[in-house]
């Protein structure tokens, strides 16, 4: 029998003969379009943030902060905002995957971008403290226990529920504050600020999910809602009271509470309207407390 008849017999002795191709020194390289896109599919859900609600409430406080008290300083609280957000995601992955007792690719790849990730937040914080123009550090610590209520649920993969929420969304919020007091701005402006960015985020919330109830035909909480609606508007008024620069902030969240319950008694829309308003929103609510402070102040 020839070579070539015993190569068609024998299929699997042509197959590892051609893997030895590697022991003799030949590198072959793969260029299988798929697998390019899987890695780069596992990358992006390692490191992207699926919450997109999340980017215009991580963004808010900081761009309010910086804008009412400019500086280094508060830029760079204003970055550890949104590192921390982007480093939450590959971060939740590793402890997850670490409290079930498993090691997943998407593990290992996790690690590395939260590593880096949180290597930049530090960075940033050093950069924060040694431009610092005031004391800034209360903020963060009365945020604390809603960022630990919020990671606590996001331990048992449940960081959409409303609690969750609120509870993180309320604590990002201080990062307004913490911007206006690293950059030696008052006291009272800076809770002010904080008041309300949190009457945003407790009303917009709920709002948001009685929309995508809809959007999917499912009972709506309208009590909840309303409930909100009035804690919000509760929240500004303080914040009115706190600095009186803030009024047109706290009018401005009159009307966002108003234009939210018009949208609810309106025509059901896609998630990526609902998202597009809620940012055109936040930034009113943003140039209102700007206008205000600038004005007044």
């Amino acid at each position: 029998m020839n070579e070539l008849s015993l190569r068609r017999a024998h299929p699997l002795r042509r197959r590892a003969n051609s893997c030895t191709s590697a022991e003799r020194g030949t590198v072959t390289i793969s260029s299988d379009p798929e697998v390019t896109t899987k890695k780069r599919s596992l990358l992006r859900s390692v490191a992207v943030p699926k919450e997109h609600g999340g980017w215009g409430l991580t963004l808010e406080p900081g761009l309010l902060g910086y804008l009412l008290a400019p500086g280094v300083a508060g830029l760079c609280v204003a970055m550890v905002a949104l590192v921390g957000f982007l480093a939450r995601t590959p971060l939740r992955l590793v402890l997850i995957d670490l409290h079930r007792g498993r090691s997943l690719e998407r593990t290992r790849v996790a690690c590395w971008v939260a590593a880096s990730e949180l290597v930049v937040f530090a960075a940033l914080i050093v950069g924060a403290v040694a431009s610092a123009q005031g004391t800034f550090w209360l903020p963060t610590i009365v945020a604390v226990p809603f960022f630990l209520v919020a990671f606590r649920f996001e331990m048992r993969s449940r960081g959409r529920r409303l609690v969750p929420e609120l509870a993180g969304a309320v604590g990002i919020c201080s990062v307004a504050a913490t911007v206006v007091l690293v950059d030696g701005g008052a006291a009272r402006l800076a809770a002010g600020t904080w008041l309300v960015l949190a009457a945003r985020a407790v009303t917009s919330i709920p709002h948001v999910r009685e929309m995508i109830t809809r959007l999917h035909a499912r009972p709506q909480l309208t009590r909840l809602g309303m409930f909100a609606d009035g804690v919000a508007l509760l929240a500004a008024l303080g914040a009115a009271m706190l600095d009186p620069a803030l009024i047109a902030g706290a009018v401005a969240m009159v009307l966002v509470v108003l234009i939210q319950r018009r949208w609810l008694r309106g025509a059901v829309v896609r998630a990526v309207v609902t998202g597009t308003r809620q940012m055109a929103l936040g930034m009113f609510v943003v140039a209102a407390c700007t206008f205000g402070v600038l004005v007044f102040h």
